[in-house]
Order: C-alpha cells, then sequence, then structure tokens
C-alpha cells in the first residue's frame, strides 16, 4: 500500500518542478538586461506555474475542482 502524502511538498514530482524552477532563475538571471521583461520573464512564469499548479491541485482533491483546474489551464492557453 502507497504511503499517504500530507502535503504537496512531499510530491516528487513537485520537488523536481520546483528545482527547475531554481535552475530557471539561474539561467535566466545570464540573459540581457534588455531581456528581463520579454523571454527572462515569460521562463520564470512558465517554470513558476508548474509547481504552483500542482501545489493548487493537490489542495483540491475532488474531481470536479480538478476539473475546474484544467479548464482553467486550457482557458490560458487559448
Amino acid at each position: 500500500m502507497a504511503e499517504k502524502i500530507a502535503r504537496f511538498e512531499d510530491l516528487s514530482v513537485w520537488r523536481k518542478a520546483h528545482q527547475m524552477v531554481l535552475c530557471v532563475y539561474r539561467v535566466t538571471g545570464s540573459f540581457p538586461a534588455e531581456e528581463r521583461f520579454g523571454l527572462t520573464s515569460q521562463m520564470r512564469r512558465a517554470a513558476v506555474s508548474v509547481p504552483a499548479n500542482l501545489a493548487e491541485g493537490f489542495k483540491k482533491r475532488g474531481v470536479p475542482d480538478k476539473l475546474n483546474i484544467t479548464q482553467g489551464e486550457e482557458a490560458e492557453t487559448a
């Protein structure tokens, strides 16, 4: 039987996503200053959204809530 996970921080996928965010911030820190509000900002926001969405989804345990998250994500990409 699998161990129950009490916090989203315990999810290995969240930990990997968090490490990705740290890596993206390190890499984009060396981008040219003229990219600060363009590519750098876009990459950082995209990276941060992954662990943030995992944390939000973890809190919403019911199927209807998870469907709302999916529909919201689809609306953001449209």
